[in-house]
């Protein structure tokens, strides 16, 4: 800076507003998937090789050829204007990294829960999670190729869902559908959306 002057650049720095996001869901969902495709940056992955150790406690079953395991987290980023920037945190899947949920999900906006209809039970714990907590969520059903074609109707019904929360069906691999699911699940959050009254914890 020249003496006596003022730094304009300083002046008009703007310091964007960073909202964050969950991703969750079960094993194999396609959670890591759908970070890497919508986010900006290379993302921050910290998947590790299945073992023959792992097979008694992580079911594969519909995911036989899954080779990696996220143990931690992904995390993306998106700016959607100059002032503001999603975070994207997915979350592992397998029951033994659960413990980790807490952790990031503090301070989220609200998180999207992603279904596969083949495995539709696997996401019971991500939408009991949210809903406990009072964090509002957006349930995206991942159309994986071969898999049965279900209505949302039907989808909401089987995981007895509010009315309110947002159901979508998208490809996780395509950047305009992930696009859509997190446009979704903001807009929700910031309505208010949260899927019920938030039980003790």
């Amino acid at each position: 800076m020249v003496f006596g002057r003022t730094d304009r650049r300083k002046q008009n720095a703007i310091t964007p507003v960073a909202l964050k996001l969950l991703v969750a869901g079960g094993f194999g969902v396609g959670k890591t998937t759908l970070v890497g495709a919508i986010s900006e940056i290379k993302p921050l992955r910290t998947e590790e090789l299945l073992t023959e150790a792992s097979r008694p406690v992580d079911d594969t079953s519909g995911v036989e050829a899954k080779r990696t395991t996220t143990v931690a987290m992904d995390f993306g980023r998106i700016t959607l204007r100059d002032d503001l920037v999603l975070y994207l945190f997915g979350t592992p899947g397998q029951h033994r990294f659960w413990f980790l949920w807490d952790e990031l999900a503090q301070g989220a906006l609200g998180a999207v829960v992603l279904a596969d209809t083949r495995r539709l039970e696997d996401c019971f714990a991500a939408v009991d999670y949210f809903e406990r907590r009072g964090i509002a969520f957006t349930l995206a059903v991942n159309c994986f190729d071969g898999a049965e074609r279900h209505s949302e109707q039907a989808v909401r019904e089987a995981l007895d869902l509010d009315p309110q929360v947002p159901v979508m069906m998208c490809d996780a691999r395509e950047r305009e559908s992930v696009k859509e699911v997190l446009v979704s699940v903001v807009e929700h959050a910031l309505a208010g959306g949260a899927a019920r009254s938030p039980a003790a914890v």
